[in-house]
């Protein structure tokens, strides 16, 4: 029970509840199987390439291992999102725990920005392969993956981490509604009878802090990756660098176009129906992790080789 100043009594809720398409709940039959069918083959493509990038001696590269720890990611985030999605659409399971949804939001938060933080790093390894190839085996060496790991996961986890202690220590005292099908950080704290100012400043100033500096060294990286291309007089060498550029980046347009469509829906949201929003920021879990592993199992002759050598064993 909570007394306010204003001398009016509440009770504190003890759960959540996530309305999902509550505007349309005829989605939720249509998306079901679409969603289903993709994160199975998020998680089947993702564990395929980890296992082959693990077996093959071939592949034990810095390069790889970046490939590796985004394929970790993709997996962590779907897992925590699309299980309980398809639980509200098949079981109705719409309550959620106080601790199960911040923990949610610290994984969606956190991890997203791992991805983001991972591009920048991979990014960073081929403007090095392209622009500096003869240094390129003494700077990109496994004690950088290891130092780069540890780098990323650092700074998101801590950095993020007061996102949901802030909007766990807001009070509860009325509805229990989220208007969402996942613990979104400012649909959570919309329901709070407290101030959310400082909830919606650090999420602003440090998500936008985070992601826009990443995409900013992305580009300056591809920026100067062009240039060093063009620069090349051999046609095979331009393709060739160009190829190895390729896949990193159509995995960094998946990222980046879903995460700007739903920027731009939230922008038009009067335009937009309250729902689209919410089906965006379920894709955005789990689109990217499906195609980023068939995008380099494809792409990349060296993992597309080592994928059939394992399927000739039987793993």
């Amino acid at each position: 029970m909570t007394i306010h100043q204003n001398g009016n009594i509440s009770t504190e809720a003890s759960d959540f509840l996530l309305n999902c398409f509550a505007r349309s709940p005829s989605w939720q039959l249509w998306l079901s199987l679409p969603l289903s069918l993709l994160f199975l083959l998020a998680m089947g493509a993702n564990a395929t390439l980890l296992i082959t990038i693990r077996l093959e001696a071939s592949l034990h590269e810095p390069m790889y291992y970046l490939l590796s720890l985004l394929s970790l990611l993709d997996m962590v985030l779907c897992l925590t999102v699309i299980p309980k999605v398809l639980a509200i659409f098949w079981f109705d399971l719409r309550s959620i725990s106080f601790f199960a949804c911040f923990f949610q939001m610290f994984i969606m938060n956190s991890f997203l920005a791992m991805e983001s933080c991972t591009f920048m790093v991979m990014a960073y390894d081929r403007y090095v392969a392209i622009c500096h190839p003869l240094r390129y085996p003494s700077i990109i060496t496994d004690q950088f993956v290891v130092k780069a790991v540890i780098f990323i996961l650092a700074r998101n986890s801590l950095t993020i981490l007061l996102i949901p202690i802030l909007s766990g220590r807001l009070h509860y005292c009325g509805r229990n509604v989220i208007e969402n099908c996942i613990c979104a950080n400012m649909s959570v704290s919309r329901l709070s009878c407290d101030d959310i100012t400082i909830n919606r400043l650090y999420q602003f100033a440090f998500g936008w802090a985070l992601l826009g500096s990443d995409l900013i060294l992305i580009f300056l990286s591809y920026t100067l990756i062009l240039r060093a291309v063009l620069r090349l007089k051999s046609e095979g060498a331009v393709a060739k660098a160009l190829s190895t550029c390729g896949s990193h980046f159509i995995l960094i347009l998946f990222f980046s176009t879903i995460l700007l469509v739903f920027v731009l829906t939230h922008v038009a949201k009067k335009k937009v129906s309250p729902d689209v929003p919410v089906l965006l920021n379920v894709l955005h879990h789990v689109i990217p992790a499906a195609l980023n592993p068939i995008v380099y199992g494809v792409r990349t002759q060296e993992i597309k080789q080592g994928i059939q050598r394992l399927l000739k064993k039987g793993w």
